[in-house]
């Protein structure tokens, strides 16, 4: 198949071998051929309907393209870029009249509009993984929904919450994500076609009516920032690098609680690795890569942000760095979301472990204070004087429920019997009980709520 250039005419000499393999896209941009194709397709439509081809060469052409779709992409192509792949094949199928399909139209809005069709479906691919992850989190919740584990502030135990209240904040973060990738696709969904190299093109083509063909929501309506417009791209690798922070917040929490320090989960065979030196070593492989990859996505970001900075108006070849580091972002995000949904189906609880660690360490000192504070004492007068009990406790060797009475009235003469009744594991767990908190109660109602999100919501609306 011929590769001639799309922009040869100006040209007497050849390229530089080395800088021409250095300008090529192809080997990463192959990857809008799908949606070049499908592009072409309605670009053709619109070409019949301003008249600049004939209803033959119109069907002509999108016959070529259609065998060239149901052909697929050649990976060993020499072919500068995609566009030129496309076009060279179908000049070769049909013909010159394959040459009349690129009329009116530049590489700067063909490639804008195929970016942002390739990045519409990444958003719904991306809406549904992150879907499938918030259903292993509540299926792990529901699995586990009478475990206890310790909660923990600047990682020192605080106040004991349920397993299941641990797995719905996450879930509240993914829900965050997910919304954050439907608002992106709204932005994305302008069609920049028609708007030719920068200035607009001076035929008289229906961008509404393409919009349309195509299934976007609106037209750019500026031809300078329609081309060079890359703020998709920095809202879509922002939208990532902000998901990838709580997936890594996420594999932080496994990573630690399957220690042997913690010990509240084990990870199955299925997820973890060995040593090649300590044959008693099972290691949390999955988790670390995973929180690994955050800054690899990350980078990304900045990458794009610094490439964009001081780009003068419109088209530059900058822009071409664009394509590398989101599709490597999507892929790193998506292979991380399968991972979590898979390391989440694949861990075991030690139930007694994790119960035993919420029990104890003062976590229902403040449940003592609240205590106080009913009896009619001010809170700040309460909470000094439960950090002297817990002195006296850490002094004694013992949890604040296993006080004697005595003890206790010897720092206020308020505790009664009935302040047992509070600092129980279960009355600490079940006090929480307004909207968010942590009480069974509320939680069994959020994960209700949660499998109604996950059983109405359909990526992409």
């Amino acid at each position: 198949m011929s590769e001639k250039k799309l922009w040869g005419g100006r040209f007497s000499g050849e390229a530089d071998p080395q800088f021409a393999e250095f300008n090529r896209s192809f080997p990463f941009d192959r990857r809008l051929f799908e949606v070049d194709v499908r592009a072409s397709i309605a670009y053709s439509r619109a070409l019949e309907r301003a008249g600049v081809v004939s209803p033959g060469e119109a069907s002509q052409i999108r016959e070529g393209l259609e065998r060239i779709g149901e052909e697929g992409v050649n990976p060993d192509s020499s072919a500068e870029d995609v566009h030129s792949f496309v076009e060279a094949r179908l000049v070769e199928l049909i013909g010159d009249t394959g040459r009349k399909l690129h009329t009116g139209r530049s590489r700067n809005d063909q490639v804008a509009t195929d970016f942002r069709l390739w990045m519409r479906e990444a958003l719904e691919d991306l809406n549904r993984s992150i879907r499938e992850a918030q259903t292993a989190l509540v299926e792990f919740a529901e699995a586990n929904s009478e475990v206890v584990i310790p909660g923990y502030t600047h990682l020192q135990r605080a106040q004991p919450v349920l397993l299941a209240h641990w797995c719905l904040a996450y879930f509240e973060m993914l829900a965050r994500d997910r919304e954050r990738l439907v608002e992106t696709r709204r932005r994305v969904n302008v069609l920049p076609l028609g708007s030719a190299a920068l200035a607009g093109t001076s035929f008289p083509i229906d961008r509404e009516t393409l919009a349309v063909d195509l299934g976007f929501e609106s037209v750019a309506r500026n031809s300078l920032d329609a081309v060079s417009d890359r703020d998709f791209c920095v809202e879509f690798l922002s939208d990532c690098s902000l998901l990838m922070v709580h997936l890594s917040r996420l594999a932080e929490d496994v990573i630690l609680y399957a220690s042997s320090e913690f010990g509240f989960l084990l990870l199955s065979d299925a997820i973890s690795t060995g040593s090649s030196l300590m044959p008693q070593k099972k290691n949390p492989d999955s988790m670390e890569l995973v929180r690994g990859k955050a800054g690899r996505v990350f980078g990304a970001l900045v990458g794009m942000l610094a490439t964009l900075k001081a780009l003068p108006l419109a088209y530059n070849k900058d822009m071409q760095e664009d394509k590398e580091a989101v599709f490597d972002a999507f892929d790193t995000v998506t292979g991380c979301l399968q991972v979590t949904s898979t390391v989440m189906r694949n861990v075991t609880v030690n139930e007694e472990r994790a119960r035993v660690a919420a029990s104890t360490g003062y976590m229902n000192a403040t449940e003592l204070a609240d205590y106080l504070v009913r009896k009619g004492m001010p809170f700040r007068e309460a909470h000094e004087v439960v950090g002297t009990v817990v002195m006296r406790a850490i002094d004694l060797k013992q949890e604040l429920h296993q006080l004697p009475l005595s003890v206790l009235q010897q720092f206020s003469t308020q505790i009664d019997t009935d302040v047992y009744d509070v600092l129980t594991l279960d009355a600490t767990l079940n006090s929480k009980s307004q909207i968010g908190g942590t009480a069974r109660e509320r939680v069994i109602e959020a994960l209700a709520e949660a499998r109604r999100s996950l059983a109405e919501s359909f990526p992409g609306k």
